[in-house]
């Protein structure tokens, strides 16, 4: 795809949480009853986790209103694919081993080479038989797990103390689970919120969490709020290039609602109407963050970046080596083809804003990078020619389509 330099002017509506997607399509799975989940997200990640709690037992139908499960009917198979679906994956690892059945999860593409071995001992201790391939998926896993007292790692992802807190309520006995050096909290506290709406019960302190056996999801009409991740590409498109409204996109539990605290920084101008907010241009400066806790805002941030004068530092870049790509590394060589100042120095990367040349990038079948490689492309001399676009599919299918929307001759 070719993007040429751009202003940007305009209103879009933000598109749904594929987070926020996947952890209600579970929780809608393992309610006793009918839920329908309105202002759906149908990206692919979401679509695979529909896919795989419809192998669970939950049927899932598609209508006008939104997307119709009802929960706890009878399972249909025994291979649960997740595609290319990091959070499903290691979510669904937990919820799976609920059942007296065997499963196979598995996926595609680079998801075959993201680590889930965080899942084997915790899901063994439970009472579940569970193998990997050396550390690596697929994962094989044989419930039911029955509740109990585990530590589970959480500095390499927190998604799967996400499905274990989805899963535990419906165990036999009570469960306390100690999250260890958990670096996503944010992630954390959105399933908890995710939870709360489905009925169930979460008592929290610190990183402990401590869960009452034997609860029931009560089935529910559940609204996807606007997703964070990947309406920054579209603000930051407003600060670097003219000005944005981005629609549907309230206040609530992600991490990546922190873009507003950083384009703040770095001088933008924002404000916020009901459910609105509108981002506009002014001079930016270089800007000092840690991502380690928000990862996925590594890469607007970086095209952010290349528009500010000075060096911006982003902390955290050990978070980005298993994505799906190794973001640090794709961002140092796509935007660097663009003629960006990029380095990574021990875990945090240096940005030196410069206008950009632009030039002809790869995306590394990686929605983010791609996503960013466009943003980017905006303050350029020549635009971008992207190579590999479809990936945005994965989280944000209408991105190039609202880009093009509010981008307007400078």
């Amino acid at each position: 795809m070719r993007l040429k330099p751009s202003g940007i002017s305009g209103e879009v509506d933000a598109p749904p949480s594929k987070s926020m997607m996947q952890r209600a399509t579970i929780a809608a799975a393992l309610a006793e009853g009918e839920s329908l989940i309105t202002n759906p997200s149908l990206c692919d990640d979401a679509l695979a986790t529909l896919s795989v709690v419809d192998t669970l037992g939950a049927q899932v139908a598609r209508e006008e209103r939104g997307i119709r499960i009802m929960g706890r009917c009878q399972p249909n198979g025994d291979v649960l694919d997740c595609g290319e679906s990091g959070t499903c994956m290691r979510m669904i690892s937990a919820v799976a081993a609920l059942q007296d059945k065997g499963y196979t999860i598995t996926g595609k593409g680079s998801l075959m080479k993201r680590p889930v071995s965080m899942v084997e001992k915790p899901l063994r201790e439970l009472g579940a038989e569970c193998r990997t391939k050396n550390g690596m998926p697929p994962i094989k896993v044989k419930g039911p797990i029955h509740g109990g007292r585990i530590g589970v790692d959480g500095s390499e992802s927190s998604q799967f103390i996400s499905g274990l807190l989805m899963a535990l309520p419906l165990c036999g006995q009570d469960s306390e689970l100690q999250a260890l050096n958990l670096k996503s909290r944010a992630y954390v506290n959105m399933t908890l919120s995710v939870l709360a709406s489905f009925a169930i019960e979460v008592d929290v302190d610190g990183d402990r969490f401590s869960i009452r056996g034997g609860q029931d999801y009560q089935p529910k009409e559940y609204e996807v709020e606007g997703d964070w991740s990947g309406s920054a590409f579209m603000l930051v498109a407003g600060a670097t290039a003219g000005e944005v409204t981005l629609r549907k996109l309230a206040h609530g539990s992600q991490p990546d609602e922190a873009i507003k605290t950083v384009l703040a920084s770095a001088g933008a101008e924002i404000s916020e109407v009901e459910d609105s907010i509108i981002v506009k241009h002014r001079t930016l400066k270089a800007f000092d963050y840690d991502a380690s806790g928000s990862p996925d805002l590594f890469p607007p941030l970086a095209a952010l970046a290349c528009s500010c004068e000075g060096t911006s530092v982003i902390h955290g870049t050990a978070r980005l080596r298993h994505k799906e790509s190794d973001r640090a590394a794709a961002l140092i060589e796509e935007l660097g083809k663009m003629g960006a100042d990029i380095k990574v120095i021990e875990d945090r990367m240096e940005i030196i804003g410069k206008k950009l040349k632009g030039g002809k990038v790869k995306s590394h079948n990686d929605h983010r990078i791609a996503m960013a490689c466009a943003v980017a492309a905006l303050n350029s001399d020549k635009g971008v020619t992207i190579e590999g676009t479809g990936c945005v599919s994965k989280s944000y299918p209408g991105f190039f389509e609202d880009l093009e929307r509010l981008m307007v001759e400078r």
